[in-house]
């Protein structure tokens, strides 16, 4: 039986303040769970109904699990539909780092609030092969439950840094990496020369980019509606413009032989 301190501790990790301090995140979802503990990701505790020790045993995981009732998964879990399976793992350390020396392809996400963008982000960098995300101060927290459920277990593989971003491009712009800033108005993506080593500017759902950034950015860049000219929508979802921009820049660098 799992206790009344222990179950407070669990849901209290749904909020940023408390995952900071206990340095530890909430997974939920057997795929999901099963994932990261394939990862280098250290596991503190996992938690499971009868069904999810039955699918341990299974796959021959070694994880020792704690059971629980269906009832008390209710109570620890975050979502209106508890799945059989919730682990808690440890925050890696990687997230306090010094401004890098840029290669390959880069995201840097400018003020995202939305928490299941960001991991839809996360996941599609993992499958573009972008190893890291450079996110404002001001950005969703990545360790958010819905962020970690949205990255399909990407979290592990990619390395999300929070930063004042005035400084980070700064650090780009004296190392002479091109810096693409996403804008309504910019040039088409698929007429602007790109550059296979570069900063890609996403910005918040409802402002766009912060002006303090604008100066830093060698191009804006684009995504064309279709036919041309013709647009009802103001504009497209942050991480479709993502999976969009990222796929043109990884085309041109396979044409190219990068």
């Amino acid at each position: 039986m799992i206790s009344r301190q222990k179950i407070d501790f669990i849901r209290g990790l749904a909020r940023k303040k408390e995952r900071g301090m206990a340095g530890c995140f909430v997974a939920e979802g057997e795929k999901l769970v099963f994932d990261l503990l394939r990862t280098t990701l250290n596991l503190r505790e996992i938690y499971c109904t009868q069904e999810g020790l039955s699918s341990i045993q299974s796959k021959r995981l070694k994880a020792e699990a704690i059971p629980v009732s269906e009832k008390e998964m209710e109570r620890i879990s975050a979502f209106k539909n508890p799945s059989s399976i919730l682990a808690l793992f440890e925050i890696p350390t990687y997230q306090e780092v010094e401004l890098p020396s840029f290669e390959d392809l880069n995201l840097v996400l400018d003020g995202l609030q939305d928490p299941g963008n960001l991991g839809t982000i996360i996941r599609l960098a993992d499958w573009f092969g972008i190893g890291q995300i450079f996110c404002s101060e001001n950005c969703v927290d990545n360790y958010n439950p819905k962020c970690i459920q949205s990255t399909m277990g990407a979290i592990a593989r990619v390395r999300v840094h929070y930063l004042d971003l005035t400084e980070l491009l700064k650090e780009a712009v004296g190392q002479n990496i091109a810096i693409y800033g996403t804008y309504m108005d910019g040039e088409n993506l698929y007429k602007t020369e790109l550059s296979s080593q570069a900063l890609i500017v996403l910005g918040s759902e409802g402002k766009g980019i912060s002006p303090e950034l604008e100066g830093y950015l060698t191009k804006k860049i684009s995504i064309p509606s279709y036919p041309a000219g013709h647009r009802e929508l103001e504009s497209l979802n942050v991480a479709v413009s993502a999976a969009i921009i990222c796929a043109e820049f990884r085309r041109r660098m396979n044409l190219e032989g990068v």
